[in-house]
């Protein structure tokens, strides 16, 4: 089924302008719902349906919108614009590498970028700007001035970024514990294990079937390394957001990339998934709710395909 979440009387809708704010009340609907219903510059935020937990935000550049969750609940959703013909706004899965309020373009003629949350070294990030209804920026993923202010205020450096341009939103599914995946024969490749890399944050996986290999990032930092495999054809890349654990397990959001549709994941989808049994148990140690499983088939060595492994690229800041 479809993820949605209800907004009570007392959610309001702020929808944002080129010059003004204004506030419109709304009396019940999902989150789904009240996106699909945003004209350009509008914005839904209702932080209260989830308080505290990892955040993660994903932006369609098909459908010129942004959601965020906290928790693995939405708490707010925006109008966007992205990159135009020529600047498109790449696909893929990303961290968050800086975050500046008051910041100005190096490569565009010093242009003002308020509340810049960068995602890539190469010029790509989320700040306010202009929003005419379609994609017309260089690359960036502008939003209105007041939910860019408002989603500054609720991430962090290492967070994750999920770009796609598929048309279908997330949804909610049941999986078992990631330590569940069935046992290999006999360990394969090798296992690194840092934690002290970082000993906190947000914490995403990525799991490469062409590699037949995992890279565990925590606060952006990459930590761990382990041999995994995934068993039947990995077509495009899709990813996994733990939301909750609850009596039936842990329930995580499962979205495509631009590849194929998006289904309900099911506890047999995970016994695909094979890896030496100590490497399972250091990634169950750190594994929380709003963590992000990132499987590809591209591989993620230098010089391969790579278009949803940006957020392991590094250079200099440009």
């Amino acid at each position: 089924m479809r993820l949605a979440f209800k907004l009570g009387l007392a959610c309001a809708a702020l929808v944002s302008a080129a010059s003004a704010a204004q506030q419109i009340p709304i009396d019940s609907g999902s989150v789904i719902e009240i996106v699909a219903k945003l004209k350009a510059g509008q914005y839904v935020w209702a932080p209260e349906v989830a308080p505290n937990g990892p955040v993660l935000v994903i932006v369609n550049t098909r459908t010129q919108r942004a959601t965020v969750f906290r928790n693995g609940i939405p708490i707010g959703a925006t109008t966007i614009s992205t990159g135009k013909q020529g600047h498109e706004t790449p696909t893929g899965v990303f961290t968050i590498l800086q975050k500046q309020v008051e910041h100005h373009s190096s490569k565009y003629d010093n242009a003002p970028m308020p509340y810049m949350q960068r995602v890539t070294w190469g010029g790509v990030a989320l700040h306010a700007g202009h929003l005419p209804g379609y994609p017309a920026s260089h690359g960036c993923i502008r939003l209105p001035l007041g939910f860019a202010r408002l989603l500054y205020g609720v991430t962090r450096v290492g967070m994750t970024v999920v770009i796609t341009d598929a048309a279908t939103m997330p949804r909610i599914a049941v999986g078992p514990e990631l330590v569940a995946v069935p046992e290999i024969a006999a360990p394969f490749g090798s296992i690194e294990w840092h934690p002290e890399r970082a000993p906190e944050g947000p914490v995403s996986i990525i799991i490469s079937a062409a590699d037949r290999r995992a890279i565990v990032l925590r606060n952006g930092v990459v930590i761990g390394a382990g041999p995994v495999s995934v068993d039947g054809k990995v077509s495009g890349t899709s990813a996994y957001a733990f939301s909750k654990r609850d009596a039936t397990g842990q329930r995580w959001i499962q979205f495509n990339l631009g590849d194929g549709e998006d289904q309900v994941v099911q506890r047999s989808e995970w016994n695909r998934f094979r890896a030496p049994e100590e490497f399972r148990n250091l990634v169950a140690s750190i594994v929380t709710p709003g963590t992000t499983v990132v499987v590809t088939a591209d591989s993620l060595k230098q010089g391969e395909a790579r278009s949803a492994l940006t957020v392991l690229e590094g250079s200099d800041e440009k």
